[in-house]
């Protein structure tokens, strides 16, 4: 792989966990669909909104990791079929309120990062600074937007941990 500098062998592990990632990422803009066309009661507004917001993030990303994917030169999981055997997220019920759903979503933010630390593990493994670069930064801004949507759940009386070292 003369543009890129580095041997295939060293990038396919790296590969095959972009694709379940990728994977993941195609199952969670599912779940984010569902909740955005069926999210019910006070929160419907506010939510309605953020899933939207989250989905479109969602539908760039997995985007931009077939793109990751293609300049490594292999092919990206392209089959629903293929998505859904190798996700570790699962498609949710819409059949829930409005805490349930966000709850749910944080459930998919924690199966993403977990996939994104073997991503990035692999690349590390590999050399593969593009990959790692691209990846940091998702992890970065979902777990920001986790931060968010664990505050939402929250009661007002909760506290954040109050001990420093």
């Amino acid at each position: 792989m003369s543009y890129l500098n580095m041997k295939d062998e060293n990038l396919l592990p790296t590969v095959v966990e972009l694709n379940n990632l990728l994977a993941d990422y195609h199952i969670y803009y599912q779940n984010l669909r569902n909740f955005h066309w069926n999210i019910l009661g006070e929160n419907f507004f506010e939510l309605h909104e953020k899933f939207e917001e989250l989905y479109t993030d969602a539908r760039v990303k997995i985007d931009e990791i077939a793109e990751r994917i293609l300049t490594l030169r292999y092919h990206p999981m392209s089959n629903l079929k293929d998505y859904l055997e190798a996700a570790s997220i699962k498609e949710v019920s819409s059949k829930k309120t409005d805490k349930e759903m966000v709850t749910a979503v944080l459930d998919n933010h924690s199966i993403l990062l977990k996939q994104m630390s073997k991503v990035v593990e692999k690349a590390e493994k590999g050399n593969d600074e593009g990959t790692i670069d691209l990846i940091d930064a998702y992890i970065r801004e979902l777990e920001k937007s986790s931060w968010m949507l664990d505050a939402f759940i929250k009661e007002t009386a909760s506290q954040l941990n109050e001990s420093v070292v």
